[in-house]
């Protein structure tokens, strides 16, 4: 139990997606936790704690309800009309929709102010932001910044969502779409012709499949991709969706120092 006072806010929380679930954790209120996504992975105790009660865009109400939730989580517009169903059922519901480093910290502060733990809450925020601090003044001054495609998925191509983008700069590297990643849905970051990747010539490419494995082999047998600078150095790198994907904390730390490692290799070759 934290410093906080168990008697203010939410008591029985349902969280439809991992961040939230990996917050409340940081911020020592997991006993108000009372359902999870099946998509949830951080922290790995949740799987093993608390009950799976949901997918990310579908979930049977009934369950829902059976926990008696006095709060309901979710995030983006693919749980909109879950949400709704949620709402509607009478339960009282917070879609949060962060797409930037500056919206997942908001995030945190928000869930914070909402289960009484500001405090706490104000600290993670603080000691994210210092560690995203240390990475961006641990960039060797005048070092070449490798220009960076993200796949987020690619069936059909998708590049990566705005706080990916913000990562890759802040880790030494430049986004070779930054700018689609500000696009508020995947369909507005859909690569429609393959060949512009080969034309933007990244030295570097990372998947992160939401969801399945990254196959480099196939992503090299792409028409013309042999010319990319990145395929033809075997540039071709994984961080898993749920290291990066997930706009919480993994994402400012385990994903963050895994793009610091990815550049820093292409470097001292």
């Amino acid at each position: 139990m934290s410093g906080a006072d168990i008697g203010s806010g939410p008591q029985r929380i349902v969280c439809l997606s991992t961040e939230t679930c990996e917050v409340l954790y940081c911020l020592g209120e997991q006993q108000r936790i009372v359902g999870i996504s099946g998509f949830t992975v951080r922290p790995p105790q949740a799987r093993k704690e608390k009950p799976k009660i949901a997918a990310f865009t579908s979930a049977k109400i009934d369950e829902i309800l059976a926990l008696e939730p006095d709060l309901v989580l979710g995030y983006c517009d693919l749980q909109a009309g879950l949400l709704a169903d949620l709402a509607r059922a009478g339960l009282e519901v917070h879609l949060f929709n962060q797409r930037s480093i500056a919206g997942i910290l908001r995030m945190i502060s928000t869930l914070g102010a909402l289960v009484g733990a500001a405090e706490r809450a104000a600290e993670l925020v603080a000691e994210l932001e210092d560690g995203l601090l240390q990475v961006r003044n641990a960039v060797p001054q005048g070092a070449a910044r490798p220009r960076v495609y993200f796949e987020e998925w690619n069936e059909p191509l998708i590049s990566g969502i705005g706080w990916v983008s913000e990562l890759i700069e802040l880790a030494g590297g430049q986004d070779c779409f930054a700018e689609l990643a500000s696009a508020p849905g995947a369909r507005q970051r859909i690569i429609a012709d393959p060949q512009e990747v080969v034309r933007r010539a990244p030295d570097i490419i990372i998947g992160s499949w939401c969801g399945k494995r990254f196959r480099p082999e196939q992503v090299s047998a792409r028409d013309g991709w042999q010319a990319i600078p990145a395929v033809r150095n075997g540039q071709l790198h994984e961080i898993k969706s749920a290291d990066i994907l997930q706009p919480g904390v993994g994402a400012l730390t385990d994903g963050l120092q895994q793009l610091v490692g990815i550049i820093a290799g292409w470097r001292a070759r």
